[in-house]
């Protein structure tokens, strides 16, 4: 598989998982409407291995422009990939933020709130102070990062139709199992606050894509705030690069 497709897909299939069990909780009329934080974490971190599991043998599954931008600092990605990354990324982000949308029509259709309509697409702070959560951001995509680096160690070449990509040896189908179930650690302890985007192309993409489609009853798509779950993850990618190449 070209390594950029498979970003494109597995991002696509993290935020249609991702966002879907958000939208399956939040919005009125669904079998898991009220279900609580519990499913939409352990609906995150299945979306996230399931994302992975699916690209990781083509790309090594960034999925994630912070993931992205902390693999070609670490020296394990080329700097020529990684324009190529972000864009796949973000095209998945807004493709599954669309199927989410097609996928639960009628529920936005007949639901009342607009601030839940949005959550069904990207983030927003729980309580309002900007700098508060971009600290919150940049803590959990370190929490994040580290162990990613820590989990996948040197790294190799793989030939394809896609050319040479850098495959981080760790993760294979048994290493993204513990990348998964950090994603679901830090939606269980670090998730009250922002919603824990911890990824500028989940947050991002589908935000767009709110902006753009005719979701019914919507609300502004926060624009004032976008720049939070972009610009943290991406701060917290590099300190995570920092204090790995530092201590390990």
């Amino acid at each position: 598989m070209n390594p950029y497709f498979a970003e494109f897909l597995g991002t696509t299939l993290l935020v249609l998982l991702g966002n879907g069990v958000v939208a399956n909780v939040v919005l009125a009329r669904t079998k898991g409407h009220n279900s609580g934080w519990i499913v939409i974490t352990a609906g995150w971190a299945i979306g996230v291995f399931v994302g992975a599991f699916c690209a990781a043998s083509a790309s090594g599954a960034h999925l994630n422009p912070a993931v992205t931008v902390a693999m070609a600092s670490g020296g394990k990605l080329a700097a020529g990939k990684v324009a190529g990354y972000l864009l796949a990324q973000m095209a998945g982000g807004m493709m599954g933020g669309t199927l989410v949308y097609l996928f639960y029509r009628e529920h936005f259709a007949v639901s009342d709130n607009p601030d839940g309509k949005l959550a069904c697409f990207c983030t927003a702070p729980n309580i309002r102070n900007p700098a508060q959560a971009f600290f919150c951001e940049v803590l959990g995509t370190f929490v994040l990062i580290l162990p990613i680096f820590l989990v996948t160690g040197p790294s190799f070449q793989l030939s394809g139709a896609g050319g040479v990509t850098e495959v981080p040896v760790g993760l294979g189908s048994l290493g993204l199992v513990p990348v998964a179930l950090v994603v679901f650690g830090i939606g269980l302890s670090l998730g009250g606050t922002t919603g824990y985007a911890i990824n500028p192309a989940r947050d991002l993409g589908p935000r767009i894509v709110h902006a753009l489609l005719p979701v019914p009853g919507k609300r502004d798509s926060d624009w004032g705030y976008a720049w939070v779950p972009v610009l943290g993850p991406l701060l917290g990618a590099l300190l995570a690069v920092l204090v790995y190449a530092v201590c390990c």
